[in-house]
């Protein structure tokens, strides 16, 4: 069975800093995967706080992104206590939306996992895609 691949960007544009808590780790006593999704998800939102978006969903306007794919490769057990430093970059920017590339190291450089997800522009009140605004596409290039 092909694995999957996720491709890294040659550069990323910003970096942030999650420690491993305790309710992060399964039965096997390292990051679980679906603690791995959470993790990304507040690293997503503060990347997209430091290009202006104070987070994936405005609840007054109720515009916002939708998560539509998502993909990882892990490389490395992280334990309680780790610091993990999580580096982004938005990619293939499209009508629609982007993906989100991940590059996720433990405090001793260690590389623990790639992601990417793929993020649509949602209008929340007609439930319908809309398209990536032009300012949004600015900041993530």
């Amino acid at each position: 069975m092909p694995r999957v691949k996720v491709a890294l960007p040659d550069t990323f544009s910003f970096a942030t800093e999650i420690p491993v808590r305790i309710t992060d780790l399964n039965y096997g006593g390292h990051l679980g995967n679906d603690a791995l999704l959470g993790l990304l998800h507040e690293a997503r939102v503060h990347f997209l706080r430091s290009i202006g978006l104070p987070n994936d969903y405005d609840a007054v306007t109720k515009l916002g992104l939708i998560m539509v794919d998502v993909a990882v490769e892990y490389k490395a057990e992280a334990f309680h206590g780790d610091v993990l430093r999580i580096q982004m970059a938005g990619n293939d920017l499209n009508k629609y939306g982007f993906d989100v590339v991940y590059h996720v190291h433990n405090q001793a450089g260690k590389e623990v996992a790639r992601a990417k997800t793929g993020m649509l522009c949602f209008d929340y009140n007609l439930r319908k895609l809309r398209p990536l605004p032009p300012e949004l596409a600015a900041q993530l290039q």
